[in-house]
């Protein structure tokens, strides 16, 4: 696999660049698909976008909440806990998605699918205390 310049990119830089090209750019990183997440700010009532690691299970899509094994979770993440609408742009596809934390009997398959994409996220685990939620986006109608 060669590296191209998207593959350096994420952040702001990332999602001014899939937004661009629909996706074309950014969607496909480091051998796996990022998503663009829009969450409201639970303090600021902004609107904050995060690209990030996602799979589809079945009609839903799976992202993980690792902040890279910090013991604190992402604020993304604490966003949809007070506000569990969020927009989604997969690719090209813009929509709205309710988002929900997976529960102990759904987690394990839901890490396995996490972690054939991203295996780093059971290294990220081990480095915390902190039990790394999945988050499960269910499109909205």
């Amino acid at each position: 696999m060669t590296t191209t310049q998207d593959d350096q990119l994420f952040g702001a830089a990332h999602v001014a660049r899939y937004r661009e090209t629909g996706g074309e750019h950014g969607h496909d990183w480091k051998g796996t698909t990022t998503l663009l997440l829009t969450t409201t700010g639970r303090r600021s009532g902004e609107q904050r976008t995060t690209p990030l690691i996602y799979q589809r299970y079945g009609d839903d899509y799976l992202i993980v909440a690792s902040k890279g094994g910090a013991p604190e979770p992402p604020a993304w993440y604490l966003n949809l806990q007070k506000e569990p609408e969020v927009e989604l742009q997969v690719e090209d596809e813009v929509f709205r998605a309710l988002a929900r934390t997976a529960t102990a009997d759904e987690k394990p398959d839901m890490w396995r699918t996490m972690t054939a994409t991203w295996p780093a996220y059971d290294e990220y685990q081990s480095k915390t205390d902190r039990e790394i939620p999945i988050v499960v986006l269910e499109r909205m109608t």
